[in-house]
């Protein structure tokens, strides 16, 4: 009897010791590659019953190339980059790691909001430049304490954010059609419409999954509803912006900043507008990103690997 194959199509974390353990107790081949293209994902993957992705390409025909009811373990929380629809029709099992690197993304998007807010890159490139006036560097610079801060989405990581900027006595609004208002406001978050919630925001933070219903989901018109000088910060999915939109927003002065973590194109393409745009903060996807968070997320997906080689129940099924 062959051997089933256990295939990390790509990583970006310099071991896989939890990946290669879970092939050994389950008699598995194991594999590593580090596909970026439909057709390299594709080769390394055909006849694999146990994949585990983060950001090759997972789309119909590499679905198809999968061993009969193989399952597609995905690296952290998002999956667009896997064509779920295909994996249904197809009977391959898609699963995710929804709960690791919660505190570090929270953590993160909360450091870019104070940064920002308190006009730190202003002042750090003023006085490098021998500028020493804090009203010209600065502009309208409120108090945290007077900011109103909107969510959309109020997930694990949206919440955990949220508690980070009530301690800063932050006024915090949100939207989710998932949660109850009685629900967020049991969390400290005032429920609101979308739209509302962008009519409030002195900052914005969006924790969505990037569908088609949400790509874009800020775009020009959205940016619009924003209050002058309203700060963007986004560690979630970068489709979630209309990236001209922002920058175009941000060099009019209509926004204050934006902290982004994510881009439509990774790596940020060298010709993208908001690579020049004013007072924006840009991080390479690093969120997530601890030395703690890390072998979690490994640990976890592996594990998950293991039990669909197993023919156990998945932890965080998706398909």
């Amino acid at each position: 009897m062959t051997a089933p194959r256990l295939v990390v199509t790509d990583q970006a974390f310099g071991n896989v010791r939890h990946e290669q353990a879970a092939a050994v107790a389950a008699g598995a081949v194991f594999s590593e590659h580090f596909c970026r293209t439909e057709a390299e994902t594709l080769a390394a993957v055909r006849g694999a019953q146990a994949v585990l992705n983060n950001f090759a390409p997972m789309t119909r025909p590499v679905l198809a190339a999968l061993a009969p009811g193989a399952t597609v373990v995905r690296y952290g929380v998002g999956v667009d980059n896997v064509d779920l629809a295909a994996a249904r029709d197809l009977g391959v099992r898609v699963c995710n790691v929804p709960d690791y690197g919660v505190e570090e993304v929270a953590d993160h998007a909360a450091a870019m909001s104070l940064a920002l807010a308190r006009r730190l890159g202003r002042f750090d490139a003023g006085v490098r430049a021998g500028v020493w006036k804090i009203t010209a560097l600065a502009g309208a610079l409120p108090s945290l304490r007077g900011m109103t801060v909107g969510v959309i989405g109020m997930g694990r990581i949206a919440q955990a954010y949220a508690r980070r900027m009530a301690g800063f006595g932050c006024r915090l609004v949100g939207h989710d059609p998932f949660v109850s208002d009685d629900d967020a406001r049991a969390l400290g978050i005032a429920p609101m419409s979308g739209e509302a919630v962008l009519s409030a925001a002195d900052i914005l933070s969006l924790h969505l999954p990037l569908t088609a219903a949400t790509r874009h989901f800020l775009d020009g018109a959205a940016i619009a509803r924003l209050p002058q000088g309203a700060i963007v910060i986004n560690a979630a999915r970068g489709g979630l912006i209309d990236e001209e939109a922002l920058a175009q927003a941000l060099h009019a002065g209509r926004l204050a900043g934006a902290g982004l973590d994510t881009f439509e194109a990774e790596p940020l393409p060298a010709e993208s507008p908001l690579r020049t745009a004013p007072n924006v903060m840009l991080s390479p996807h690093a969120a997530f990103y601890s030395d703690a968070s890390v072998d979690a997320l490994q640990r976890l997906a592996a594990e998950e690997a293991l039990r669909a080689l197993r023919g156990e129940p998945l932890r965080c099924a998706l398909t």
